[in-house]
């Protein structure tokens, strides 16, 4: 499977805009201003359509905020229309009780709400002064409105000594608490020196995660992660194997830390979804990938190598390993 690849992703990921009121230090995909030739709302309608007929079974969307535009609750109500299930990552700040309404109302919807620090002066310091209040507000709308949600985290120097704080604040408004990777793409490549976990505590952490069965990762962490929780979730990278990234513009990529010319796989305005997602070259590349310095490490049935976009991030070549794995973590001691 992972050489050949789906015949479609279980999942993608979709930067439905990358417009965005607030200004992260570690943002992604370096959102703020909409990308030229953003999908417009026909496109999109199109690709949803795509995505149900390939039975896409989740779409993860993003940005960028993409409730910031005008046709997202459209986009969204056609989606669980068309069979598509949605997970929406949202920093909150458009979110009010009349939102939280009507969000309640969609049954294939669930949401990650941003939140970067227990106490106003971490969260701050990372998504802007003043967020903090505002995004406990707009997960109380959720709360007393039963959208399910969860407040995601991306682990930060800054952050890594709140978590048991956060996990009791996300447990405080019946939501998990989901923690995820910093990849040092977009404006992480500038903050990485400063934001960027250390050594000792990424160790720390895989301990941590090893007694918080609750917490969510997704696949972030896979490198990290015990025996006892990697059976429980993905083993490898899932990008181009099960999961890839569309951007504003339409232009498809393995996945979102990979928005790099090297890995433009194709654009759905000038090809079919299918047709980028069983032939490009690039995906082909990624499913083939081989770490050799890591196929004798008693760890590699557990990771693979790890998550190429950080191995391309440090090194420029994702055929390196995972310089934050746990084995790579320990001989660096």
């Amino acid at each position: 499977m992972a050489k050949m690849g789906l015949r479609a992703p279980v999942n993608v990921t979709w930067e439905m805009t990358l417009r965005c009121n607030l200004q992260c230090a570690h943002c992604l995909s370096d959102s703020g201003v909409a990308a030229a030739g953003e999908l417009t709302p026909r496109e999109c309608l199109k690709l949803i359509e795509e995505l149900a007929e390939l039975k896409v079974f989740q779409v993860n969307i993003g940005g960028g905020e993409p409730f910031i535009r005008d046709d997202f609750l459209g986009l969204l109500e056609y989606s669980h229309q068309r069979g598509l299930v949605t997970c929406v990552s949202t920093n909150g700040m458009l979110i009010d009780k009349d939102l939280a309404r009507r969000l309640a109302k969609l049954k294939m919807l669930y949401l990650q709400v941003s939140l970067d620090g227990a106490t106003a002066e971490v969260n701050d310091r990372i998504r802007g002064r003043g967020t903090y209040p505002r995004i406990l507000a707009a997960v109380a709308c959720l709360a007393r409105n039963q959208v399910p949600f969860s407040i995601n985290t991306v682990l930060t120097r800054l952050n890594y000594p709140q978590l048991d704080d956060l996990r009791n604040l996300a447990k405080d408004y019946g939501a998990d608490l989901r923690v995820s990777r910093f990849r040092p793409s977009g404006r992480g490549k500038a903050s990485r020196s400063y934001l960027g976990p250390d050594k000792d505590q990424l160790e720390d952490f895989a301990v941590w995660l090893d007694h918080h069965d609750l917490v969510r990762t997704g696949d972030s962490f896979f490198c990290l992660t015990s025996e006892n929780r990697r059976r429980k979730g993905l083993d490898m990278c899932g990008a181009a194997k099960m999961t890839c990234c569309i951007a504003p513009n339409g232009n498809v990529y393995p996945c979102a830390f990979m928005q790099e010319r090297n890995f433009l796989a194709g654009n759905v305005r000038t090809s079919n979804f299918k047709n980028i997602w069983q032939r490009a070259p690039v995906f082909s590349q990624l499913r083939n990938l081989n770490v050799e310095s890591c196929q004798t490490c008693s760890r590699f049935e557990v990771c693979r190598g790890g998550c190429p976009a950080v191995a391309y991030h440090t090194y420029h070549d994702i055929a390196m390993p995972d310089p934050e794995c746990l084995v790579n973590l320990k001989s660096a001691a």
